[in-house]
């Protein structure tokens, strides 16, 4: 008599051998693809190989516990903050100067008028064309001044 295991793994590789099926694949003549489970005139059959499942890195990530991954000492820690906080004065440093070159940006647009001549040769102001400049040049002072106050809070968060 056959032992109830043996039985089992008959029973679950007769199963798998069930669950896969014939894959057929169609292309007509304008090149639409078509795949089905049943076979299809002019369709070939696909030869492919049975799908092996293997557990993602993800899921055993996921089910680790917190006191299995590495834990940092304290001087390395200090490095990272340092270094961070070095990395964050650069960038606040360099932003305060974009912020200082904006405003001069700016300001030199508005001095600078933009003017056209007609075929007359009589000059007249482009107000559209000087507003467009205007509001782009305030748009980049905008962004400088918004970018030194999140990299100005980010070194507050810093111990």
């Amino acid at each position: 008599m056959m032992k109830p295991h043996y039985v089992l793994v008959f029973l679950c590789a007769g199963y798998v051998s069930w669950a896969q099926a014939e894959i057929y694949k169609k292309v007509d003549a304008d090149g639409h693809v078509t795949y089905s489970s049943t076979p299809i005139r002019g369709a070939k059959k696909l030869d492919l190989e049975p799908l092996t499942i293997v557990p993602s890195p993800a899921r055993a990530r996921n089910n680790a516990k917190s006191s299995d991954f590495l834990k940092v000492d304290s001087d390395t820690q200090k490095n990272r903050d340092n270094l961070r906080r070095k990395i964050l004065e650069e960038e606040l440093s360099t932003e305060q100067k974009l912020v200082e070159e904006a405003h001069q940006n700016l300001m030199n647009g508005k001095e600078h008028l933009e003017t056209l001549k007609n075929k007359d040769g009589q000059s007249y102001r482009n107000v559209a064309k000087y507003e467009e400049n205007i509001k782009a040049l305030q748009g980049q002072v905008i962004l400088h001044e918004k970018n030194v106050e999140a990299l100005k809070t980010e070194l507050l968060k810093l111990k």
